[in-house]
């Protein structure tokens, strides 16, 4: 037995004891038990650092590229949208 059947095994027993023992129960107490432990490495997973692979900056922030840049375009604002004015005129 490899050590995630037996891990999932532990947690299923654990489960099932913590439930009072019930009768019929054993697949639920076994999937719930699979993803308790996969959530469990997932996490060990999440704490290692992640490789850069964009150029840092001087600040050590990445540095967007610059197609990134050229392509974003205008930003349409209020004359834009069909408006001349910001303000209505007084009467």
């Amino acid at each position: 037995m490899d050590d995630l059947e037996r891990r999932i095994r532990e947690r299923a027993y654990r489960i099932w004891q913590e439930e009072g023992c019930p009768e019929g129960r054993d697949e639920d107490h076994w999937h719930m038990a699979r993803q308790l432990v996969a959530i469990q490495d997932n996490y060990a997973l999440t704490l290692r650092p992640v490789k850069q692979t964009a150029a840092i900056g001087p600040t050590g922030e990445p540095v967007e590229p610059l197609i990134a840049v050229e392509n974003g375009g205008e930003f349409p604002t209020l004359t834009d949208q069909g408006e001349e004015k910001a303000y209505p005129s007084r009467r």
